[in-house]
């Protein structure tokens, strides 16, 4: 994929970028070494402050950069806006929470004394330069998300980014800059994915994380497990939204089409496999389909717009190759599934609901990134459990009801790394997010995910 801005509502090309060459790299990569040999010894109140700068400067350039990622990736302009004001709250959060999830821990005295110990402590230290590899559909959240929580740890941050997003890059690296962060601290590197795999093996960068596709992650992981690098990868999700007998079905309804359809479909933690208990399967699907069908479908541009195009053309023959699979083999379309008219530029596809879907068609096991969704009656709580699972993802879980007792079942039982209540999933600087099975290992945000980038030190004194 070339480096460039490529608007998904036209098509148009609107601004390429070369991509920066060996010298180039050899420059940011040290350069960011050399940061973090002085980043490490600051103070967390030094940090902080920066830190709270970023976000102050972000909430007085949030117009400007949620039109400049709508350009880029499509997202509707009142989506761009909330993203940006998120990455500012998580920024805030960051700074003051730092400290407290990196304090020493100190072990009691009768748990070492038969280690021969007077005192021990355990201390968190940066690991050093991290490389992050980062995805268009949330161009803003998905970097502050790691590079908050990794500055605040004292580490330095190389940056890359998903080719057709290089003006957001841009942005986050002046952003830093102008907060006053030191050079080298934060840096977008304009490269193509060829160019990852020496970076990683540079011996300055120390970890890398990753949020992106399953074979992107394979690649990464390869790499940094040949170089006994540490990783933190969060790949796809074809997350499951159960809704049972005693669940509030029009809350339930309401909440399933923001769930789908949140940044056009495209979100690895989007609800997109509706498992429905026979007893309110019907009531379910005809709200739900009512609601999809009357989306407002548009210019992300304007205010009034619900769905904007797909970020790339490859991104929507894509989906559309899994929805004609679908219904080739039997699937029934509820609504959409197809192309909008009077949209003959730009890279739209109707809010799609899918019935009758089972384990012979590609949709059942693969992720459908847009606004796309499968709906499935199940005759038990076993039966939308077995539903549930059988995928290869784990991101997370979405379920209705108000028995305990199904709470506590699917708390045990659902192969995922959260499950949300009566809610959508959604990331939170406070909560730890990542998944199981194959969407990936290693946490990101709460202390968790800023202690992924940290090294354990057992420090032991004797007497």
């Amino acid at each position: 994929m070339p480096i460039a801005t490529v608007n998904p509502a036209t098509g148009e090309t609107l601004k390429t970028f070369e991509a920066i060459g060996g010298d180039g790299i050899e420059d940011r990569i040290a350069l960011a070494r050399a940061a973090f040999v002085g980043q490490r010894t600051t103070g967390f109140a030094d940090r902080a402050r920066l830190l709270l700068r970023a976000a102050t400067l972000l909430d007085e350039d949030a117009d400007r950069i949620a039109r400049t990622v709508t350009t880029e990736m499509g997202k509707p302009l009142t989506q761009a806006r909330a993203e940006a004001a998120k990455c500012a709250r998580a920024m805030r959060w960051y700074a003051a929470h730092a400290e407290q999830l990196l304090a020493d821990e100190h072990p009691g005295p009768d748990d070492v004394r038969d280690s021969g110990a007077a005192r021990v402590v355990v201390r968190y230290r940066p690991v050093g330069v991290v490389l992050a590899v980062m995805p268009w559909n949330f161009p803003l959240w998905q970097v502050v998300r790691f590079a908050a929580p990794a500055l605040m740890a004292g580490n330095t941050a190389l940056l890359k980014h998903a080719s057709n997003v290089p003006q957001t890059a841009l942005y986050l690296e002046d952003l830093f800059r102008r907060a006053g962060w030191p050079e080298g601290c934060f840096q977008a590197l304009l490269i193509g994915s060829g160019a990852v795999e020496a970076v990683l093996r540079d011996d300055r960068v120390a970890a890398a994380t990753l949020t992106g596709s399953e074979p992107a992650g394979r690649a990464v992981a390869a790499v940094a497990g040949d170089e006994v690098k540490k990783t933190v990868l969060e790949l796809g999700g074809s997350d499951p939204y159960l809704v049972l007998p005693s669940a509030d079905l029009e809350r339930a309804v309401d909440t399933a089409v923001v769930a789908r359809v949140q940044n056009n479909g495209q979100s690895c933690i989007a609800a997109k496999r509706f498992i429905v208990h026979a007893d309110v399967h019907d009531a379910f699907l005809d709200g739900f389909t009512a609601r999809m069908r009357a989306l407002v479908v548009g210019d992300p541009i304007e205010e009034t717009t619900e769905i904007g195009p797909l970020a790339t053309e490859q991104g929507r023959t894509d989906l559309e190759a899994l929805v004609e699979d679908a219904l080739g083999h039997g699937a029934r379309a509820r609504c959409g599934a197809s192309r909008p008219e009077g949209h003959d530029r730009g890279w739209y596809y109707l809010p799609t609901v899918l019935t009758d879907v089972d384990a012979r068609m590609r949709i059942h096991r693969e992720e459908a990134f847009g606004p796309v969704a499968t709906v499935y009656r199940a005759a038990s709580l076993d039966e939308a459990l077995r539903i549930a699972n059988d995928t290869p993802f784990g991101l997370s879980s979405n379920v209705w009801t108000r028995d305990e007792r199904e709470m506590a079942r699917c708390v045990r039982d659902l192969e995922a790394g959260g499950v949300f209540f009566n809610g959508m999933t959604a990331s939170h600087p406070a909560l730890p997010f990542g998944g199981v099975k194959r969407s990936g290992y290693g946490r990101e945000l709460s202390g968790h995910g800023i202690r992924e980038f940290c090294e354990v030190t057992t420090v032991w004194y004797g007497p």
